[in-house]
C-alpha cells in the first residue's frame, strides 16, 4: 500500500510541476497557503458572515470547532504518523512559513474541509461554489508549494469532513444551525 501512495504522490507532484512557474498561479497558491495559516481565512469569513447575519453563536461555534480540529490534527494525528514533508524547509520558489509539525494529514486541508462543510450546512448548497472553492484552493495550495504530499491533503480532507459530521449534532444540540 505504501508503494502505491508514494507513486500517487510522485505522479501528483510531477503534474503540479508542469504548472509551477506560472507567475500568477504561483502567487495565487502562495497567497492561498498563507491565508490558510492558523485558519485565518476561515476565522475572517466566519466573523464577516456572523456580523452580517447577526449570528455570533455561529462565529463562536466555528471557532471552537476549528480549534478542536487543529488540536486533533496537530497534537494527535501528526504526532502519530510523523511523515516527512516533501521538502524540509519548503520549496525555494515559494516564500511561505515552514511548519514544525509532520506532514500527514494536512491541517490546512482538514480545517478547510471542516469549515467549508460546516458553513455549507448552515448556509445551504448554493454556497458550495464560494465555501468549496476557498477550501479547494487552500487544500490544493499545499502540494503546489511543496509543503505537503497530495495524499496528505486527501487525508486532511477526510479528517475535516469526519469532524464536521461529528460536530453537526453537537452544534444542533446547542441550537447553532
Amino acid at each position: 500500500m505504501r508503494r502505491h501512495i508514494l507513486a500517487f504522490d510522485e505522479a501528483a507532484d510531477a503534474l503540479l510541476e508542469r504548472v509551477r512557474g506560472h507567475q500568477v498561479l504561483d502567487r495565487a497558491m502562495t497567497v492561498a497557503t498563507t491565508a490558510g495559516e492558523f485558519s485565518l481565512v476561515w476565522h475572517a469569513c466566519s466573523l464577516a458572515r456572523g456580523v452580517a447575519r447577526r449570528r455570533p453563536d455561529q462565529v463562536i461555534a466555528l471557532g471552537v470547532g476549528i480549534a478542536a480540529e487543529s488540536l486533533l490534527v496537530n497534537q494527535g494525528l501528526k504526532r502519530l504518523f510523523r511523515r516527512r514533508r516533501p521538502t524540509e524547509s519548503g520549496d525555494e520558489r515559494f516564500h511561505i512559513r515552514t511548519p514544525i509539525t509532520s506532514s500527514f494529514p494536512s491541517g490546512h486541508a482538514s480545517a478547510a474541509a471542516f469549515a467549508a462543510s460546516t458553513l455549507i450546512r448552515w448556509d445551504g448548497h448554493r454556497w458550495v461554489p464560494l465555501w468549496g472553492g476557498i477550501a479547494a484552493t487552500i487544500a490544493l495550495s499545499r502540494p503546489y508549494v511543496r509543503i505537503h504530499h497530495a495524499s496528505d491533503v486527501i487525508g486532511g480532507v477526510a479528517v475535516g469532513l469526519a469532524m464536521a459530521s461529528a460536530a453537526a449534532p453537537v452544534f444542533r444540540r446547542f441550537g447553532v444551525e
